[in-house]
């Protein structure tokens, strides 16, 4: 009874309530900046590796590093496979088509984060959307519900499906005993994250920087490999993406063509979170010389994501010729794949992928959680017990998410997710105007040569409303 809720939830939030919303926001933000996420893509690549003013601030990479840890993880391998097999290859389309418009979104949302930051005691910067949802609408109330859903996503919510995600991978081997692996798979996963946890901010930040790059590239290479061997099946593997995408007659009748667009804004929102509200508090973070740096920075994060990480799963998949059905969305549907390349070796490949796809994911979720938890307390961290009590309890959910049944735990990540996205695309809208004039601004500063400082005055923005930027 409680599934079949939150099936239903699940499915009027995102059919056709998100949808709306997410297609509309992205379609309005993408027109506003003139298409911004794609006229301005070299330049935002360039700005990824600039040096922040001061060696111990957070960098414009490593911020990009933190929300790209989140977006790329066990969604990348799980997610695509549940798309594909429950929705059809043409869930593909629409997880890309996603993904561009998002880029847009995803500017909107990290500049108005840089814009609105607030400053720590040493000079270093926090924030989030917390703070520029409360500007938008006069109120803390909704950016404090806004707050709680954010730990309702990234501590419990995604942190159980990535636990469930990651133990699922090893449901292929022979020793995988339904009772006993998951719990031993828990146990060793939670310990880990509790020493990187506990160890700081600092050290996540350090980790994420090293790891994420690494094990991007080598996933990305290893499906190369599957694709170029199959590449006689490409052809075919774009019109059947194509063709179900675009089957009209499905999708009015409500048939399997409608749930290849469900699935594909579904899963590619898990996995790009672009206009979620996710990657803002990791901008924030960033030392840059103006808001529209790290704006830029973002875009790139949700291409990493999604056109790059995503679609080498789905060209892996789809090319190989692995039967495509139910019993097999997540781990099996990929592992299959891998099989016809690497044999028996490839299982072990996607095991290894998963692993340091959840743990990344599971750290870096976490770091969101702190902004969240400060404004909640009156806009300070709270006492070092509460944090203690804090990730011990995040531990234990990322042990008890092993144990958690597939449908329930996508639901939940589902449903957490969704509301996040609800609250803070409209603040997003709200304040647009807002991060378009720090484009322009941007922009005539670019043309006349100079490196772009920003000046909150220079756009019409009252002093006393910011805490940098004067």
């Amino acid at each position: 009874m409680i599934l079949d809720a939150l099936n239903a939830i699940d499915g009027i939030l995102y059919y056709p309530v998100l949808i709306i919303i997410l297609t509309a926001a992205g379609l309005f933000f993408t027109f506003r900046t003139k298409f911004v996420q794609l006229r301005l893509l070299g330049e935002a690549n360039r700005l990824v590796f600039e040096k922040p003013a001061e060696k111990k601030s957070v960098s414009p990479f490593q911020a990009l590093m933190v929300s790209t840890a989140s977006r790329v993880g066990t969604g990348n391998i799980i997610g695509v496979s549940t798309a594909i097999c429950l929705g059809g290859p043409g869930a593909c389309f629409w997880m890309w088509l996603l993904c561009i418009i998002g880029g847009a979104s995803a500017f909107i949302e990290s500049t108005l984060a840089q814009v609105y930051k607030k400053k720590h005691h040493d000079g270093s910067s926090y924030g989030g959307p917390a703070y520029y949802i409360e500007k938008a609408f006069h109120s803390s109330v909704m950016a404090g519900i806004f707050c709680v859903f954010l730990l309702l996503t990234y501590a419990f919510g995604f942190n159980l499906l990535c636990s469930y995600n990651l133990q699922s991978a090893f449901e292929v081997y022979d020793f995988y005993n339904p009772k006993v692996t998951p719990i031993a798979i828990g146990a060793v996963i939670a310990i880990l994250c509790a020493f990187c946890i506990f160890g700081g901010g600092k050290r996540i930040l350090k980790f994420t920087s090293l790891i994420v790059p690494v094990m991007g590239l080598f996933y990305v290479a290893i499906s190369l490999v599957i694709i170029l061997v199959h590449v006689k099946n490409i052809p075919s593997m774009f019109v059947e993406i194509f063709k179900d995408a675009f089957n009209f007659k499905a999708i009015l009748g409500g048939g399997f063509g409608s749930s290849c667009v469900v699935y594909g804004i579904k899963r590619g929102l898990y996995s790009n979170e672009a206009g979620v509200g996710s990657a803002p508090n990791a901008s924030a973070s960033a030392d840059v010389s103006h808001p529209v740096k790290q704006g830029l920075v973002q875009t790139i994060s949700v291409y990493i994501d999604t056109l790059i990480l995503c679609t080498a799963t789905a060209f892996m998949c789809l090319s190989s010729g692995a039967d495509i059905s139910a019993k097999a969305a997540g781990a099996p549907y990929v592992q299959n794949a891998i099989s016809t390349v690497f044999g028996h070796a490839g299982p072990v490949f996607i095991t290894v992928a998963m692993v340091l796809f959840a743990f990344t994911t599971l750290i870096g979720n976490l770091y969101y959680c702190g902004n969240a938890l400060a404004f909640l307390n009156k806009r300070k961290m709270p006492g070092k017990k509460f944090m203690i009590f804090f990730h011990i309890i995040c531990v234990l959910v990322i042990f008890a998410g092993a144990l958690t049944p597939m449908d329930a735990a996508w639901a939940l990540a589902d449903i957490t997710m969704g509301l996040m996205t609800i609250i803070n695309l409209p603040s997003c809208a709200i304040l647009s105007g807002v991060a378009v004039k720090a484009l322009k601004n941007y922009e005539a500063q670019k043309k006349q040569g100079k490196d772009p400082v920003f000046k909150a005055k220079e756009i019409g923005i009252n002093e006393d409303d910011v805490e940098f930027w004067k």
